[in-house]
């Protein structure tokens, strides 16, 4: 594979090309990472787009929402890219992958690219190498990148990781889901969405909205923030109500970053958890893939098992043979 020219065609936005990236950079093959960080490398980080995280429990309507906030953008003249990830089965692995065909409307749009992912069990609502996916559509001329979590829970929080917005969907009526969401992922959202504000839900919306709003009051005032945020409000991906309005707000937040330093200061941050974050999963690869280890590993696993040997102990004996193991030649 000629990486200079498949760089290339990358950069001009060749939509074929940048789907075969994304697949190259999702893939475990060791000569395949080998050429995904040279394709990388070679397209360097002189594009970038922004880069909004969306969360929020199934059948709260995100797939409905991306698409008509998609929709609006590309109506702007923006390219927006969708990154969907969808959740693997622990039993198969396998993924329905289904975005596509929810998003039909988005998907033939010329200025749109939309890419599910597996999450292959990964935690955090996001596949592993999203981050990297995030990269290639920025270098392929995308100018706002959406990435849709999974969706099952308070730990889709590490969106917020790797975005530079974090928008958390809710259903109006919901019950007492104000107190089924927890701290965490509240303190990490930048705008909370009440979507499905229309019909006969649109007052149950109004309340809910006004909910949030009120325990967002009582959070601490986070530095990243202008007066005002993070703030609640209601939208309706149905009606396409409320979704310029979200934008506007959205945009402001992200000037005000950018004035104050925040912004940079937060890309930055994300920058080295990416390196620490690849070190972690470079060191477990060594350890599954050297025969040796991976033996010395099960060994002292069912010692522990066996109650013959403390986790803590056991793990770093192995650790301290995997430093005073030479790399392969």
């Amino acid at each position: 594979m000629d990486m200079s020219e498949f760089a290339a065609r990358v950069a001009a936005g060749d939509r074929r090309a940048l789907a075969r990236a994304i697949t190259l950079v999702e893939s475990g093959r060791a000569d395949h990472r080998t050429q995904a960080t040279a394709l990388l490398e070679a397209l360097g980080t002189a594009r970038q787009a922004l880069r909004i995280g969306l969360s929020g429990t199934p059948g709260v309507g995100k797939s409905s929402f991306i698409e008509a906030f998609g929709k609006m953008l590309t109506g702007q003249g923006h390219r927006v890219a969708v990154l969907a990830v969808d959740p693997s089965s622990a039993r198969s692995g396998g993924s329905i992958l289904g975005d596509k065909t929810r998003m039909e409307r988005l998907s033939r749009d010329p200025l749109a690219f939309i890419r599910p992912s597996p999450s292959q069990a990964q935690m955090g609502g996001v596949a592993r190498h999203t981050r990297e996916a995030v990269a290639l559509c920025e270098a392929a001329g995308f100018d706002v990148v959406l990435v849709e979590t999974v969706g099952v829970g308070q730990s889709e929080t590490m969106v917020a990781e790797l975005t530079d917005l974090f928008v958390l969907l809710i259903a109006p009526a919901g019950g007492d889901e104000l107190q089924g969401v927890k701290r965490g992922i509240m303190e990490m959202a930048d705008l909370i969405l009440v979507n499905k504000a229309d019909g006969d839900l649109k007052a149950a919306a109004t309340r809910t909205r006004a909910d949030y709003a009120g325990a967002l009051r009582l959070l601490r005032k986070r530095p990243q923030d202008p007066d005002g945020f993070p703030k609640a409000m209601c939208v309706s991906a149905a009606e396409e109500a409320g979704l310029a309005e979200a934008w506007e707000e959205m945009q402001a937040l992200i000037a005000w970053r950018r004035e104050s330093g925040h912004f940079a200061a937060r890309r930055a941050e994300q920058a080295r958890r990416w390196f620490e974050e690849e070190v972690r999963h470079g060191l477990l690869a060594r350890l599954t893939s050297d025969p040796a280890l991976r033996a010395r590993m099960e060994t002292l696993g069912d010692a522990v098992a066996a109650g013959g040997a403390a986790p803590g102990k056991a793990a770093a004996e192995l650790l301290g043979e995997v430093a005073r193991r030479p790399d392969k030649p």
